[in-house]
C-alpha cells in the first residue's frame, strides 16, 4: 500500500511542478511534499521538509522543473 501512495504522491508533485512559478512557491510545495513522503515511509516529517524544501528551491537552478 505505501507504494501505491508513493506513486500517487510523485505523480502530484510531477504534474504541479509546472504551475509553480517562483522558488518560494516551489520551496513551499517540495516541503510539503517532502514531509508527507516521510511520514508516509516512517522517516522524519522535519527532515523530509527540510529536504523538499530545499530541492524545490534549487530545481530551478539546476534545470530540473523547467
Amino acid at each position: 500500500m505505501k507504494t501505491v501512495k508513493m506513486l500517487g504522491l510523485l505523480a502530484c508533485a510531477v504534474a504541479l511542478s509546472g504551475c509553480l512559478d517562483t522558488d518560494t512557491e516551489r520551496g513551499l510545495a517540495g516541503a510539503a511534499g517532502g514531509a508527507v513522503i516521510a511520514d508516509v515511509t516512517g522517516g522524519n516529517a522535519l527532515t523530509g521538509a527540510v529536504i523538499g524544501g530545499a530541492a524545490g528551491v534549487f530545481c530551478d537552478d539546476l534545470r530540473v522543473c523547467r
